[in-house]
Order: structure tokens, then sequence, then C-alpha cells
């Protein structure tokens, strides 16, 4: 599961660097004071680093997963400004789709922390 969401982290950096920029574009919330064109070029190269890190940093999968997890929810203001300013994307044309996506971040987020040995470790320190 380490592997196929780094490599979804891949797939998504190359859409955020190329042929989907403009789909990204759409969810930067007008409130962030950059180029939504930086915005989404930035993203893109985080995205990059954390899915090659994902498959390839062994011995750091704990922080790489912490990593993921964060820049989740970093990125989920603009899953929330794509629904609060009915802007399409990604096929998500309706303010159900939107609003559905939503529900999504948080498995992405425990998807991260599972995958990597990070959501084992923050227990482990709780005890």
């Amino acid at each position: 599961m380490r592997i196929l969401l780094g490599a979804f982290m891949i797939l998504a950096a190359v859409g955020h660097l190329s042929f989907q920029r403009e789909e990204f574009q759409a969810q930067v919330p007008s409130w962030i004071p950059m180029s939504k064109d930086l915005v989404v070029i930035l993203s893109g190269v985080v995205e990059l680093a954390l899915g090659l890190a994902m498959l390839f940093w062994k011995s750091q999968r704990v922080l790489v997963g912490l990593s993921l997890a964060a820049f989740f929810v970093l990125v989920f203001p603009g899953n929330i400004a794509q629904y609060m300013n009915g802007t399409d994307a990604f096929g998500l044309d309706t303010d159900r789709a939107r609003f559905i996506r939503l529900f999504f971040q948080p498995v992405l987020i425990i998807w991260a922390l599972w995958s990597t040995g990070a959501l084992k470790a923050m227990r482990s320190d709780i005890t």
C-alpha cells in the first residue's frame, strides 16, 4: 500500500507539473497570496519528493509518512475551496461530488500514516 500511495503521489506530481496544471489551479484558494500556477508547481515538486521518498527512503518511513500526512492536511483547504466556490475540476462538476470528495482526504491521511508505520509509531509513543 505504501508503494501504491508513492506511485499515486508521483503521478499526481506529473499532473501538477504538466497536463493537469489548470485543473489543480482550480483548487488553489483565492486567499493564498501567491500565483495559482506557482502554488501548483511548488506542490507538484513536494508531491514528487514525497512520492519518491515513499518508494525509496526506507530508513525514514515514519518521517515520510508523517510528512505526507501533513501535506494532505495542508492541501485540504484547496478541496474545501473547490467545494465552497463550486469550481469544476477533475470531473467534479456537482456540489455533491465535490462534497463527497472532502471525505477522501482523511482516508489519504490515514493511508499515509498506516502504510509507513507512522500510525503504529504514534500509538506506541502514546502508551
